[in-house]
């Protein structure tokens, strides 16, 4: 079932990105042509409007660096691994000054995916070893995170956000998202929530479950606690492109869940009985 689930995912990633990149290689931005013919300075944007880099050339320069470790700024990766959990405007910020240097949004530097990447298997082997998995149930898991919980709904709520914003939360057309840029917001978004429920709930959530009143407020508000963070931090992403209005729909879930979050401490429902019960019995084994 792994394996299909894989397959499909690889299938879907793959269609999905291709169309992407191939729509955008033939695409200039407009207000890139726009100061190609008046030569001037753009000081919205804080750098030069040149005819920009097709997403193709975006991603061979990435992969390029992928295989190359020594191309590869890891303390800074880890700086906005600490600082996606105290201060995430700071690692926003960084982000525009990309775009002002290197006229893009999106990062062109994979280390911060190699490090979640590590931080998702070594959470993956602390799941492991508080669920009593064996070796094929460990790599079953480590799969299902890495391809369904992080890379599929990187790619789904990335697409979706993508064409939302694009469409609908523009001020001018002279101007996009780039796709990208949406990924790497889930991705930022995702850490915390690494962080909430794959390190500190495996660790914690043992013994409060020993009492089940108190399981059911730990685990909850944990799960609370993350969804909080990935609404925050990806309203945080969006809000950092100067050329998005009304931002502020993407905190609107956030009322959602904290109601959903008092009705359910409410009846006393653990959502932690069930993710853990579905990951020891549907995957781990």
């Amino acid at each position: 079932l792994v394996c299909l689930v894989f397959d499909h995912y690889m299938v879907f990633i793959t269609i999905i990105l291709t169309a992407f990149f191939i729509g955008e290689s033939f695409k200039y931005c407009p207000s890139s042509v726009a100061s190609a013919r008046s030569s001037r300075f753009s000081r919205a944007d804080g750098c030069f409007q040149h005819v920009q880099m097709t997403a193709f050339a975006k991603l061979s320069r990435y992969f390029r660096r992928l295989v190359n470790f020594k191309h590869m700024d890891f303390e800074f990766a880890i700086w906005q691994m600490l600082y996606l959990l105290v201060s995430p405007q700071k690692v926003y910020r960084n982000f525009m000054y990309r775009k002002r240097t290197k006229d893009q949004w999106a990062r062109d530097d994979p280390a911060f995916l190699v490090m979640l990447s590590a931080a998702l298997f070594l959470s993956s082997v602390l799941y492991a070893v508080s669920l009593w998995l064996s070796f094929t149930g460990f790599i079953k898991f480590f799969l299902w995170v890495v391809f369904v919980d992080c890379i599929g709904t990187g790619i789904l709520f990335g697409s979706a956000i993508w064409f939302f914003c694009n469409y609908f939360l523009r001020r001018t057309s002279d101007q996009d998202v780039e796709w990208g840029y949406c990924f790497d917001v889930h991705l930022n978004a995702f850490f915390p929530v690494l962080i909430f429920l794959h390190v500190i709930l495996p660790v914690v959530y043992p013994f409060a479950r020993s009492i089940t009143l108190l399981g059911c407020i730990v685990g909850n508000t944990l799960w609370f606690v993350a969804i909080s963070y990935y609404i925050y931090i990806t309203f945080l992403g969006y809000a950092a492109l100067p050329f998005l209005k009304n931002v502020h729909f993407f905190l609107y879930p956030f009322t959602f869940f904290f109601i959903s979050y008092v009705a359910i401490l409410t009846l006393q429902w653990s959502i932690s009985d069930a993710i853990i019960d579905f990951y020891r019995y549907r995957i781990g084994h």
